[in-house]
């Protein structure tokens, strides 16, 4: 190759790496174009089929059918915090005996504290993981992060239902439920 070959293949070169990084840079704007329609797309798609619709999701009620008085399932109410000495956070009644397909309540209770305004979510669990798909809940504190005043303590409701299909060999389940502080979360001290 002489040298006169040279400046030409630079200059290829160059309108090569323009033209990648024009490439490069219209991709990462569409990603992150496509990443703010999915909320939308998201709305849209609940409404249509009706799961997942936010806006009626309070609205909708357990029908059940004739609950299974001949069973009863043990259900076990647990609390953690990830740290000490912010919160007090517990369940009001450890453990309750239910009938699949009745509609029960059960309260935990929240006392912040922080010393000083803040946000907390719950965070759920519920075992055996056979169990998942039978417990469900009608009502919860999960459901959206609460606010809470210094040194406000308050109950918080759980509204559930365990279906009568759940499995027979399933005679226990572990609601259990994890509080975490706004502030504990990453990226937020």
């Amino acid at each position: 190759m002489s040298q006169l070959d040279e400046p030409s293949t630079n200059a290829a070169r160059a309108t090569a790496n323009r033209q990648l990084t024009a490439k490069l840079a219209l991709f990462a704007v569409g990603s992150f174009a496509f990443g703010f329609a999915l909320v939308p797309l998201y709305d849209v798609l609940c409404a249509i089929t009706g799961f997942g619709d936010q806006t009626t999701l309070t609205e909708k009620r357990v029908v059940a059918e004739a609950p299974d008085q001949s069973r009863l399932i043990t259900v076990e109410f647990l609390a953690e915090l990830p740290t000490v000495g912010n919160w007090e956070f517990r369940p009001v009644v450890k453990t309750m005996q239910v009938h699949p397909g009745k509609l029960y309540e059960v309260d935990y209770v929240a006392h912040n504290l922080t010393g000083r305004d803040t946000i907390a979510q719950a965070v759920p669990n519920i075992s055996p993981g056979q169990a998942v798909a039978y417990f469900r809940k009608t009502e919860c504190f999960c459901f959206t992060p609460q606010n809470f005043a210094i040194d406000e303590q308050r109950p918080m409701p759980v509204r559930f239902i365990v279906d009568p299909d759940l499995p027979r060999i399933v005679d226990r389940i572990t609601l259990s439920y994890t509080f975490y502080d706004s502030a504990t979360r990453v990226g937020l001290r």
